[in-house]
């Protein structure tokens, strides 16, 4: 199995409001998934499916966890795959557990502490969350890291992902992209010392940057940055909804 982001996840504090804010912002549907004993749902876009979304757990929050999106990449056995990630430097956050008719998965830090799922999925076919160029849909996966050159060597020995020709990102400094170790680019790592910890933040495609930009704003939003055009010429903005979880709009154009 060729390991890549398959899902997107929100957990936030308010379910409702949420559901509500990217709804407006995206054109999601919100649908209960149906688990029992816990409020997940699940967000679609023209009735297929990008990601869900829940209300942090309270071991989280009390942890100092702040609303936030998660990805998940798949892996062909969590178990294995932890024991490699805890043996690389990386750590357990949540010992892993299994969905009936979803799937096993973990979540994880890697050796600089950014956070995301390892998850053996059920069933076959491709994954729908990531579609570039789609709109509601995810486009891109962005690592905001202490030093990228050791996060790519973490992420290249446990996922077989590979760098691209590196890129001047302007203000942003070298700017490394990365595929699934063949393929065309799905992300890109850099490094980031105002960020409080590394982390990935994920890009999500809209046909209008300003319009969205403009959606974002009146739902509570907070735009962080000018748009900028990235060397693909799409342009994109950093992001953050009104409880604080950091995403990006992506467009091809203004």
């Amino acid at each position: 199995m060729t390991s890549m982001f398959i899902w997107y996840e929100l957990l936030t504090q308010d379910v409702d409001a949420k559901a509500g804010f990217y709804a407006s912002l995206f054109g999601w549907q919100v649908s209960d998934s149906g688990q029992v004993g816990m409020d997940y749902r699940i967000l679609t876009h023209g009735g297929v499916a990008v990601g869900g979304l829940m209300v942090l757990p309270p071991g989280a929050a009390q942890s100092g966890m702040r609303p936030s999106w998660l990805g998940y990449v798949s892996v062909t056995s969590v178990g294995e795959s932890l024991a490699n990630i805890l043996a690389a430097g990386g750590a357990e956050c949540m010992p892993a557990m299994e969905v009936p008719g979803v799937g096993r998965f973990a979540l994880i830090a890697d050796p600089q502490g950014a956070l995301l799922y390892a998850m053996t999925p059920i069933g076959r076919g491709p994954a729908t969350s990531f579609a570039p160029g789609r709109p509601g849909f995810g486009g891109w996966h962005e690592l905001h890291a202490k030093d990228r050159a050791s996060a790519l060597a973490f992420y290249r020995q446990q996922f077989g992902w590979d760098a691209v020709p590196a890129v001047d990102g302007g203000g942003m400094g070298t700017y490394v992209q990365f595929n699934y170790g063949a393929g065309p680019m799905v992300g890109g790592m850099m490094n980031d010392a105002a960020a409080p910890r590394p982390y990935w933040l994920y890009f999500f495609n809209v046909e209008s940057l300003d319009a969205a930009c403009q959606r974002l704003v009146a739902g509570g939003g907070e735009v962080l940055m000018d748009p900028y055009q990235a060397p693909s010429a799409d342009w994109f903005v950093r992001a953050r909804d009104p409880q604080g979880a950091r995403f990006a709009l992506l467009a091809p154009g203004r």
